[in-house]
């Protein structure tokens, strides 16, 4: 036990000094392996490499393709247009574009980081020059992007999946409750904002007919979540990872075939992209699995369950520890870490109290899910204020009244989960 805290205890102060988060994990780990000494630095090795030959990881770096593909062309203005001409005139209308558009393309890229860059320097720019604040802007756009992760499909879903033994299938489609309501919550919070500050209306005309050629050429976008992830991975004809190739076939025959504005340069450039951005999860990943794997072997998230549920007489007494321990470890750590780290952890808890394993999944992704825009290591907090050029604290200040937001969501998922049709078995 004195070892699993020495790696966490290393892990941490190398984080606070600035190290890259995957490199800081690593590092505790060896430390962690050295102290306990009985054990061979291959077994490391071994357990690094063994999450990543999973053939449902191979899924991640095919969504974030199809993502780079359709982002680059001229879908993702489509997408916005039509988010436009539906929600635009309405007080709030802008910030409520955001969101629409965030929840259409969770539904392709799986990443609240794809989302929060590719979408954020399209409205967020476009938000300014309409008369909004620079927080306004930039706090709706960090915060809708989690959209990315809470609606299927999901990386982190997919990661918690492969860290717990759950099913990729059944998390998704738990996840479509949450993502829905959050969507929903994110609308609402839109309009009241601007409506006490006074914010204008866009003023975007409302015909039928420019509704419907909208809609049209905004389809190829719908598609893929509605047809290849509701239809085709749901009912069993393909895997997740199927899916996601099917999805880049999809992006690519879109992007030549209907749009035709797939140039060699870019489509050479997205695969750049996304083998980079694919090669920081993987990574992380690995690393994250090696130390987790450790503190297992030390049989630390055993010694939490027993602590946290003998302090805590009550089931939501244990819950709600979670809850804290999650926005915690969110504020501090990116998501895909995170899931990998706590996910040994929280499993023999949740157990303690019969929660199921997909309940456990779906607290887990909403509430770091916070994380993202909470300070202060909020990854899209510092994207979307980059991309505005506004100062991180200026948009924080904004996200006030979001956090909000988020904590209802957590806690509806976390103690009424029933309410949003996610399974408790």
């Amino acid at each position: 036990m004195l070892e699993a805290l020495l790696a966490i205890a290393v892990f941490i102060v190398l984080l606070l000094l600035g190290i890259p988060v995957a490199f800081a994990i690593i590092a505790g780990a060896v430390v962690g392996l050295f102290a306990v000494g009985s054990l061979p630095m291959e077994a490391l090795a071994q357990q690094s490499f063994s999450p990543v030959g999973d053939y449902s990881m191979l899924a991640i770096p095919f969504f974030i393709l199809t993502a780079d593909l359709l982002f680059s062309g001229k879908l993702g203005a489509q997408v916005i247009g039509l988010a436009t001409r539906v929600v635009g005139r309405f007080r709030g209308g802008v910030g409520m574009t955001t969101v629409l558009t965030n929840a259409v393309f969770s539904g392709i890229s799986g990443s609240a980081v794809a989302d929060a860059t590719g979408i954020g320097k399209v409205v967020i720019p476009w938000t300014r020059r309409l008369g909004y604040s620079g927080g306004y802007a930039t706090a709706v756009n960090a915060s809708a992007s989690t959209l990315g992760v809470i609606i299927p499909p999901s990386i982190p879903m997919i990661l918690y999946a492969a860290a717990s033994g759950a099913s990729v299938a059944a998390v998704f489609n738990a996840g479509i409750g949450p993502g829905i309501f959050t969507a929903v919550i994110l609308l609402v919070l839109c309009w009241a904002v601007a409506v006490k500050g006074g914010f204008p209306r866009v003023k975007a005309s409302f015909t039928l007919k420019r509704l419907l050629v909208d809609l049209l050429f905004a389809t190829p976008a719908i598609i893929i979540p509605i047809i290849l992830i509701r239809v085709v991975l749901f009912t069993g004809v393909a895997t997740v990872t199927e899916v996601s190739v099917l999805a880049v076939v999809y992006a690519l025959a879109v992007r030549v075939l209907l749009y035709r504005d797939l140039s060699f340069a870019q489509m050479k450039r997205a695969f750049v992209e996304s083998a980079a951005a694919s090669a920081v999860v993987l990574l992380l990943i690995m690393f994250s699995s090696a130390l987790a794997w450790l503190l297992t072997i030390q049989e630390a998230p055993q010694a939490l369950a027993r602590t946290i549920t003998g302090a805590f007489g009550q089931e939501w007494m244990v819950v709600l520890a979670m809850v804290v321990i999650l926005l915690v470890t969110g504020m501090f750590l990116d998501m895909a870490p995170a899931i990998l780290l706590l996910t040994p952890v929280l499993m023999p808890l949740a157990s303690a109290i019969d929660m199921g394993l997909i309940h456990l999944g779906l607290v887990m992704v909403v509430t770091l899910a916070m994380g993202l825009y909470t300070p202060p290591v909020g990854t899209t907090l510092y994207i979307s204020a980059a991309i505005g050029r506004v100062p991180v604290m200026q948009t924080a200040k904004a996200l006030l009244p979001f956090y909000g937001a988020g904590m209802l969501v957590v806690v509806i998922v976390a103690f009424f989960p029933q309410l949003l049709f996610i399974t408790t078995a």
